[in-house]
């Protein structure tokens, strides 16, 4: 069996895409206070994904110091607009300055609060989701979500293997863990039974899942 870390490595040392200065600093600015931010592998995978859908608008679920919506305000036209939701008052600042420090604020709005309450409140359709919020709220979220995906809307989901939690047992896991395993499966099964959503499950990263809403639902042969 080769061992995964090998097999990471082995992609990693691929990357020819340099980070711009700013995602550099702001890079260097998680990883010395330990706030969690996209992986590498996954950003390839991100860039990718929006230069193939080239989308207009853009909701990110989670902006923690605003890493992610840079790096895909970097990767998009200049006239996509980015929405941004983060809860936590300490990011949210660092959120806005480094969104500021990048210049992208004209196209990159952060909405400061909970995101069960601003999700009911957005309006209109957004042809790319990236949810990365909280990992135990993915389900409670999946409603509005799906409210607002655009048909043919693609939306990403980062961190849903957990670090192999989720491959094992609620009883194998420490039991502060108990209540994300639970409802990170429910989400999984949510995404991938959903009439009118096609997901994937993908092992980039930390697990991320690809979901493309349906413009006509399949529903068998009569």
């Amino acid at each position: 069996m080769t061992d995964r870390q090998r097999v990471i490595d082995f992609i990693r040392s691929f990357g020819t895409d340099p980070a711009s200065p700013v995602l550099c600093r702001i890079e260097e600015e998680a990883q010395k206070d330990q706030v969690p931010i996209i992986r590498k592998e996954s950003r390839d995978l991100l860039k990718v994904l929006l230069m193939m859908k080239k989308p207009e608008r853009i909701l990110e679920v989670g902006a923690a110091i605003g890493f992610s919506s840079v790096f895909m305000a970097l990767h998009t036209p200049e006239e996509t607009g980015i929405v941004t939701i983060e809860n936590y008052p300490p990011r949210i600042s660092r959120a806005r300055a480094n969104i500021a420090m990048a210049g992208l604020g004209d196209r990159i709005t952060l909405l400061a609060g909970d995101a069960s309450d601003i999700l009911k409140d957005l309006q209109g359709h957004f042809d790319f989701i990236f949810m990365d919020a909280a990992k135990g709220q993915y389900i409670h979220y999946f409603p509005e979500v799906m409210r607002l995906l655009a048909p043919e809307g693609i939306l990403v989901s980062d961190n849903v293997l957990q670090d192999g939690d989720i491959f094992e047992s609620r009883y194998a896991i420490r039991r502060r863990n108990h209540t994300i395993h639970s409802r990170m499966r429910e989400y999984l099964f949510a995404l991938t039974h959903t009439e009118g959503l096609s997901t994937v499950i993908l092992e980039t990263g930390d697990g991320m899942t690809l979901s493309v809403k349906e413009t006509i639902v399949y529903r068998g042969e009569k």
